[in-house]
């Protein structure tokens, strides 16, 4: 069984379909952001508000390099992952990688319904939540492009439903 890498922007899905799947193939589950937070001993939002996104990142490039060197799981990656090319591309070897993609208009929709975002989701651009989802997306698509080895559009599909699409291709 591979390493199962789940990549994509914010609200896209990725930590709900990969409990999800993971508790289908009976294969450990790690949300990198959950993983960076314990690290850590406080929330993103608070370290970023501390030490800044270059701090941030650093640590999350690590944690990269740490899970590409464990067993079989399912990772369910922070939507900047894929910013640490180098690392990615070590991780990506003998993983399957799924782009959860979704249209600017759900990720928005989704952000606003979730009561966590705020604690758990600090701005990228400090622009409104729309154009931050704008932006950041076109200069993050060509990595998850790059990356994918399976995309699957979140927009109509329950995360059972996503979760059934991965275990096909499987």
């Amino acid at each position: 069984m591979p390493k199962i890498v789940l990549i994509g922007y914010r609200a896209t899905g990725k930590s709900t379909v990969g409990r999800l799947l993971a508790e289908n193939l009976g294969l450990p589950f790690i949300d990198l952001d959950q993983y960076l937070v314990q690290k850590m001993g406080r929330s993103i939002r608070e370290v970023i508000a501390e030490k800044g996104w270059a701090y941030f990142r650093a640590r999350e490039k690590e944690a990269l390099l740490e899970m590409a060197s464990r067993g079989p799981m399912v990772l369910a990656c922070g939507g900047g992952a894929v910013l640490h090319e180098e690392e990615f591309t070590f991780l990506k070897k003998g993983t399957l990688v799924v782009w959860l993609s979704a249209q600017p208009e759900t990720i928005a929709e989704r952000l606003s319904r979730d009561s966590s975002t705020k604690e758990n989701r600090p701005s990228l651009t400090g622009k409104n939540i729309f154009e931050e989802i704008k932006e950041v997306l076109i200069s993050r698509l060509p990595l998850y492009r790059k990356f994918a080895d399976l995309i699957i559009e979140t927009d109509q599909q329950s995360p059972e439903e996503v979760v059934e699409r991965i275990m096909e291709h499987l």
